[in-house]
């Protein structure tokens, strides 16, 4: 899905954001608010917003009933759809506008591993190889961290009906595979969010103060713990 300057624009007065970043990726465990970051960044800034469309997957609502036998079609669904979408980015010509993803496509390969058995992860792997294209490089990738209790907490607020089956056992493991993805990521400059207590999505504060820190975020790995209060710059890690 790709909508031009979709989701919350500034509030008055604040005027349009200018980022250097032109390729940005919000990432981040399910019910850490990825989705509705990358929202609001893309409507504040007029950036191009590209979505997984995770309510596309026909799948989904019965892998979270029953994960054992619908893990595989529902991966490889997530695949396909995925890598038709950046395969489209990368055709797109250089004059491309700004944009916003709430996904890597390496995001992809990090939930079959989680999700699947042996035999089904080796299939899913073959498949994946032959697939999957190369996805454009991020200027800069978000990476909002929150601990599984406040997961489970806004995914019950959310509300998705499909989402309440979603176990702590299973949130456990996607962040234990979350962290140690981004133990290791070198990709693009990274930076790591501490998202447990901040809902920039819908605090204009909270908005405002992540978007000074990304704006200064160009290079390297940072990590910002939000101070609630101050300079927000003096949250930041390298």
């Amino acid at each position: 899905m790709f909508d031009a300057g979709s989701g919350q624009e500034n509030p008055p007065g604040w005027g349009a954001a200018v980022l250097p970043q032109r390729f940005i990726v919000i990432e981040g465990a399910i019910g850490v608010g990825k989705t509705s970051l990358a929202r609001r960044l893309a409507g504040a800034t007029g950036a191009e917003l590209v979505l997984e469309q995770a309510e596309d997957n026909p799948f989904l609502e019965r892998f979270y009933r029953d994960p054992k036998t619908a893990a595989l079609p529902a991966q490889l669904f997530f695949l396909f759809q995925r890598a038709r979408q950046l395969q489209a980015l990368r055709q797109q010509d250089l004059f491309a506008p700004h944009r916003v993803a709430d996904y890597l496509l390496a995001k992809d390969r990090l939930f079959a591993r989680v999700t699947l058995d042996e035999g089904e992860f080796s299939l899913y792997d073959q498949v994946y190889a032959r697939v999957a294209v190369e996805a454009p490089r991020p200027d800069l990738v978000v990476y909002l961290q929150a601990p599984v209790e406040v997961l489970l907490e806004r995914i019950v607020r959310r509300g998705i009906a499909y989402e309440q089956s979603i176990t702590r056992d299973y949130l456990e493991r996607l962040l234990e595979a979350y962290t140690a993805y981004f133990h290791r990521y070198d990709d693009s400059p990274l930076l790591i969010v501490n998202a447990a207590e901040i809902r920039p999505a819908e605090n204009d504060l909270d908005f405002a103060e992540l978007l000074e820190v990304v704006r200064r975020t160009v290079r390297g790995r940072h990590y910002y713990h939000p101070l609630r209060s101050g300079d927000p710059l003096k949250a930041l890690r390298g």
